[in-house]
């Protein structure tokens, strides 16, 4: 576990985030832990505790959001309740710095709530962009003009890979600075062993092919199923899928391929470290990601990935060092990627054993998280003293 300490004076930090499984909440949840370990107060601001969020944890506090479902509205709103809650959690526990995960409704929620503040009880609003943000709801016109003034309003905006960053300045025709920082992960040690996991799944001497993922529309779990379905020797692998929402609409794939026997389905997965030391091989066929974490996640078990050349992930994965790239869309070269890693055990333990070296080196949290308290520190150094306007007359 890493405990290096970056900053000399720990700080008030509120982290708001979506709770839910996905990579922007599992980065979020993460930073929050990892700089609580360092010392600083860290105060989550969510509608519901985060899934990975530990309870009674050291300088880690949960505020939680209350929505009212109002019959005047016809959607319950989340965002004002939301900046209500960030401001009055702000002026209570004097926060330095308000760090928005995703842009829609954190980031617009969090200048909402500056607004709200006096000069003196105001935090520095650091809005970090994990993707769809930018690619899906940026470039949505009743999204777009929201999420460009909440950029320029920040303070600081971070971006979780280059890839990302050029997206945003493309989409949003944004010019302002972005920074970019690459998502990290810090294991757990995982509570059962390889074997254990293993034999709860039903896997005995066949390749354990794993992928993760929230199952939406670009991860392209239906191209991923197609390819598998043509491996040549579907004895030699057993997929699972830790899934992090409902596997039910692709039931009818697995039937139509044949995939029965071949498929093995987890749902909403805490303890995903067990699963990782198990597998041999991730796939992954996403037609976007801006990173993709899971790959990430996987590498730090000497697992390599085969996966589409999309986005971020050439930033994380290099070809034929750490794992294998295909083109989007090809199901035939993926099927080919996959199989070839199958039958050669001594490339796919190579290529584990670089991707594990990899990530340590470059994604640890001690490798990422300081990136984000020197940018915390810069930004309260930058701070101007508040000059304090003198009252009226009649005030005095």
């Amino acid at each position: 576990m890493s405990n290096n300490r970056c900053t000399e004076s720990p700080l008030n930090i509120g982290i708001t985030c979506y709770p839910s499984v996905g990579g922007s909440g599992v980065v979020a949840t993460t930073l929050g832990i990892e700089l609580a370990k360092r010392g600083h107060q860290v105060h989550f601001i969510s509608y519901e505790r985060p899934f990975r969020l530990p309870e009674n944890e050291p300088r880690i506090h949960f505020h939680q959001v209350n929505v009212n479902d109002y019959g005047l509205f016809k959607y319950p709103d989340y965002t004002l309740p939301l900046s209500v809650e960030m401001a009055s959690v702000s002026c209570k526990h004097n926060l330095d710095i308000l760090h928005a995960h995703y842009a829609v409704p954190h980031a617009t929620a969090a200048i909402l709530s500056r607004c709200m503040l006096p000069p003196d009880k105001q935090p520095r609003i650091v809005t970090t962009l994990h993707g769809t943000d930018t690619t899906l709801l940026g470039a949505d016109p009743g999204y777009g003009p929201a999420i460009h003034h909440a950029l320029l309003q920040s303070d600081a905006v971070t971006a979780v890979s280059g890839w990302l960053e050029g997206e945003t300045r493309r989409v949003l025709n944004y010019e302002g600075s972005i920074e970019v920082i690459h998502n990290f992960f810090e294991p757990a040690q995982p509570k059962r062993s390889r074997q254990e996991v293993r034999r709860e799944l039903g896997i005995g001497d066949e390749l354990m092919l794993l992928h993760s993922s929230n199952l939406r529309p670009l991860k392209r779990v239906d191209l991923l199923l197609e390819a598998v379905a043509k491996i040549k020797n579907r004895d030699s692998f057993k997929l699972v899928i830790l899934a992090g929402g409902k596997f039910e609409p692709f039931l009818a794939d697995v039937r139509r391929l044949g995939l029965e026997d071949r498929v093995i389905v987890r749902e909403n997965v805490l303890e995903i470290e067990e699963y990782l030391q198990a597998a041999d091989l991730a796939i992954y066929a996403s037609e976007s990601e801006s990173f993709c974490l899971s790959i990430l996640e996987a590498m730090f078990f000497g697992c390599p990935s085969v996966a589409t050349e999309v986005g971020g992930i050439p930033e994380v994965v290099e070809p034929g060092k750490t794992g294998l790239l295909v083109p989007v869309d090809n199901v035939t070269e993926f099927t080919a990627a996959v199989e070839k890693l199958i039958e050669n055990n001594d490339l796919r333990k190579q290529l584990g054993a670089n991707a594990q070296s990899e990530a340590r080196k470059r994604f640890s949290a001690n490798a990422i998280v300081c990136n984000y308290e020197e940018l915390y520190k810069r930004l309260l150094k930058e701070r101007e003293p508040i000059q304090q306007l003198p009252l009226p007359s009649a005030q005095r």
